[in-house]
């Protein structure tokens, strides 16, 4: 299981993927589809986590809670 640092912050969709990928082998027939569905899955987590920043902080631009997440998680990765 990998621990995370206080260098890199990870989000749990990010968490999730590597350690499938370092546990699981997966086969070459699936490998697009879950890269895809981690994809999505991450772009979902990104929305939930600027709307929950832009919540919090009573601030309602979007282009403030864009910054905030590539900040906090380094943008899209």
């Amino acid at each position: 299981m990998q621990i995370l640092n206080n260098m890199s912050k990870q989000t749990a969709v990010e968490w999730l993927q590597d350690n499938l990928k370092e546990f699981f082998q997966i086969d070459f027939a699936h490998l697009d589809y879950m890269t895809r569905a981690f994809e999505q899955a991450k772009a979902m987590e990104k929305e939930q986590i600027m709307e929950a920043y832009k919540h919090n902080s009573m601030i309602r631009t979007v282009s403030k809670a864009e910054q905030y997440y590539n900040e906090t998680y380094g943008g899209d990765k």
